[in-house]
């Protein structure tokens, strides 16, 4: 497979993400979606909705999410909707809570490793292209959160996260106990199954900043342990995740040895290995500076 190409900037802000949107050059079609994760109630680090304005506003599409599979804030369609008021994501977009209700949307895995059904918000059927908008930091579980994460987890519906997290089992039981490389495989499942209903119209920008080892879902996250570093854009989820793991290996920042340690004590890079075993993307790229 050729190597993918995937656009860097060291500048984080809204003009820069819509910058390297044009410059990328794929122009996303129809109804586009758009995901986010909208932070969890009380967590410090994740990404306010002035950042992406301006590129939301020149796509047109609208942000979406699903609910979650744990306590907290986010687990319920109404006091999901109370947080996206409160950080203020449908003050400046259209918002679709995409499994707001039921039944969900399932999408087949026929070469899946783990998992051979996916469950999504059906709301997902509306749409017939995706900005994925990823925040890159840490993660407790997945070792890190990129693109393939917004993919797998961030589009499941509250059950689908369920059934990835359990690595299919689908016992509460085993939601944070199921074994660890199988969830890791079932996340690489689930992210293909998306990029192929889609059929190669998604475009993945990854922002690196406010990186913290813990993700955007916890409402007690440790605060930033590494410098912000820029924006990335590409056509290649596998692509992008694998670049930032390089740009935090190639920094000088003096936390970057904590920051790898979450990641490799979770075997966070499985999950990159694994969704390029699957051929819907490569972790080979070619990384272009824009000024």
């Amino acid at each position: 497979m050729e190597k993918s190409k995937v656009l860097f900037t060291k500048e984080i802000r809204a003009a820069s993400l819509l910058k390297l949107y044009k410059l990328l050059g794929k122009k996303l079609k129809g109804n586009v979606a758009i995901k986010v994760h909208s932070g969890e109630a009380g967590n410090q680090n994740f990404l306010r909705p002035e950042l992406f304005k301006d590129i939301v506003d020149y796509v047109g599409g609208t942000i979406v999410e699903c609910n979650t599979a744990y306590e907290g804030e986010r687990n319920t369609s109404e006091k999901h909707l109370k947080t996206i008021k409160n950080h203020g994501w449908n003050e400046f977009f259209k918002f679709d809570l995409m499994d707001e209700t039921g039944p969900d949307l399932v999408l087949d895995i026929p070469n899946g490793k783990i998992l051979k059904k996916n469950y999504v918000g059906k709301n997902l059927a509306k749409y017939d292209s995706m900005l994925v908008l990823s925040h890159f930091k840490g993660h407790p579980m997945g070792g890190f959160g990129g693109a393939l994460k917004q993919l797998s987890i961030g589009v499941a519906s509250s059950y689908g996260k369920m059934h990835i997290h359990t690595a299919g089992s689908d016992k509460e039981e085993e939601i944070w106990t199921a074994p660890h490389d199988k969830f890791l495989e079932a996340m690489a499942d689930s992210a293909s199954s998306v990029v192929n209903y889609f059929k190669g119209e998604m475009v993945f920008i990854n922002v690196m900043k406010n990186m913290s080892v813990d993700c955007d879902c916890c409402a007690i996250a440790e605060d930033p342990c590494l410098k912000d570093i820029g924006v990335l854009i590409s056509l290649d989820p596998i692509a992008i995740d694998q670049a930032c793991i390089d740009l935090v290996l190639k920094s000088n920042d003096v936390g970057k040895e904590h920051f790898m340690e979450r990641v490799n004590s979770r075997n966070g890079l499985h999950t990159i290995e694994a969704a390029s075993t699957l051929g819907f993307g490569t972790m080979s790229y070619e990384l272009i500076n824009i000024d």
